[in-house]
């Protein structure tokens, strides 16, 4: 998968994740810093659509589909400092027209999420 322009401008690389499959990675820089010593919101979110893309894209193998985000909601769980961050999603539903894919940001420990994200995708088959 080749990722977007608005990746590839953060800096976002894909990598194998611990568990077999593929996960973001966000390198700190100054392009998206926030406040200082924390990271922006806003690349943390663009960084959570993305890794639910690439799940989903995962998920529909080689079917050459259209997905289109319809909707996005991002909870800020905690600030996102000046570090590696990565990102994973999960896919939910998979349906012919429409998927729910959930999408989770991290730094130092998976189990503490820095934010979540819920997206729901429409699919052109």
């Amino acid at each position: 998968m080749i990722l977007p322009p608005y990746a590839t401008l953060l800096g976002i690389a894909i990598e194998p994740d611990d568990d077999g499959t593929r996960r973001l990675a966000l390198p700190f820089a100054g392009k998206v810093s926030g406040r200082p010593g924390f990271l922006h919101g806003g690349a943390i979110g663009g960084l959570l659509e993305m890794a639910a893309i690439l799940r989903l894209r995962d998920a529909l193998g080689d079917e050459a589909a259209g997905v289109k985000p319809v909707t996005l909601t991002v909870d800020y769980m905690r600030g996102g400092r000046e570090k590696m961050t990565y990102a994973a999603g999960v896919v939910r539903r998979l349906g012919s027209r429409v998927a729910n894919v959930d999408a989770i940001a991290w730094q130092d420990d998976r189990a503490e999420p820095i934010a979540a994200a819920r997206l729901t995708f429409l699919i052109r088959r």
